[in-house]
């Protein structure tokens, strides 16, 4: 089973989405465990003071060492496996779908949240093992990329969906490709079809068009992915287009 403990000086925003749909019931099944722990109960002070002011001036205020570091402490304790820190920071290591799996692999992952103008570095320094950020923007906080990781984290590990086969065909799976287009009833609404294709119940006519839609998709949005995914020949030559599917297969983009 993985552990998640997240510090946070908001612990109340994740009572919403840790109680519901997956990551509620992987809990109930005991795929995975999440604690929530209040930076604030770590504080020796009448106030419960987390932040102050920084050395060498400048505007916020930045987040204490001696609360964090003594979390940190009291939170790995309460696991015999080995604990992996994490802190969200703007300047930390992009996520992505490789770091997601890595980390489903461990047993025990401390999420800290960081707040105002970021932490003492002493505690990156000395408690934390990885820094991680989800994307080129900056929150209010580190709770909603915490929200992010225990989600993207808890769906890599085994039991949590219903089919293991729903993460193959996701976007930045194995091949690396973004997921191909997606079509349910009715077939047609509005004079719009579903593509043709899907409804021949042909399976390799339907698994080359998925595929090559995933190639298109990705090109067009994603290019950056496609030098560690279209490598074979086969991939190429849809791209190029040398191997041309039908109109009616090509005609919903």
């Amino acid at each position: 089973m993985l552990r998640f403990d997240v510090l946070t000086l908001f612990p109340d925003m994740f009572m919403g989405p840790f109680h519901e749909s997956i990551i509620d019931r992987a809990q109930k099944k005991k795929l995975i465990e999440i604690g929530l722990h209040d930076l604030r109960d770590y504080t020796h002070d009448s106030h419960r003071t987390v932040d102050d002011t920084p050395f060498g001036g400048g505007p916020g205020m930045v987040l204490k060492l001696e609360p964090l570091y003594e979390a940190v402490a009291a939170i790995s304790s309460l696991n015999s496996d080995k604990t992996k820190v994490i802190a969200l920071t703007p300047s930390g290591k992009k996520l992505n779908h490789l770091m997601v799996r890595e980390l489903a692999r461990e047993t025990h992952l401390v999420l800290v949240c960081g707040r105002y103008e970021g932490f003492d570095e002493r505690f990156l320094d000395r408690a934390v093992d990885l820094e991680v950020s989800v994307g080129d923007f900056v929150v209010s906080g580190g709770e909603l990329p915490a929200m992010m990781m225990v989600d993207a984290i808890s769906r890599q590990v085994d039991g949590v969906l219903g089919s293991s086969d729903s993460l193959k065909e996701e976007s930045f799976n194995e091949s690396g490709l973004l997921e191909y287009p997606q079509y349910t009833r009715p077939a047609v609404f509005n004079d719009w079809p579903v593509p043709e294709v899907l409804l021949s119940g042909d399976h390799e006519r339907i698994s080359i068009w998925r595929h090559y839609k995933s190639l298109r998709r990705t090109l067009e949005r994603r290019p950056d992915l496609l030098p560690d995914s279209a490598k074979s020949k086969e991939d190429l030559d849809l791209l190029i287009g040398k191997m041309p599917l039908k109109d009616s297969e090509e005609s919903v983009q």
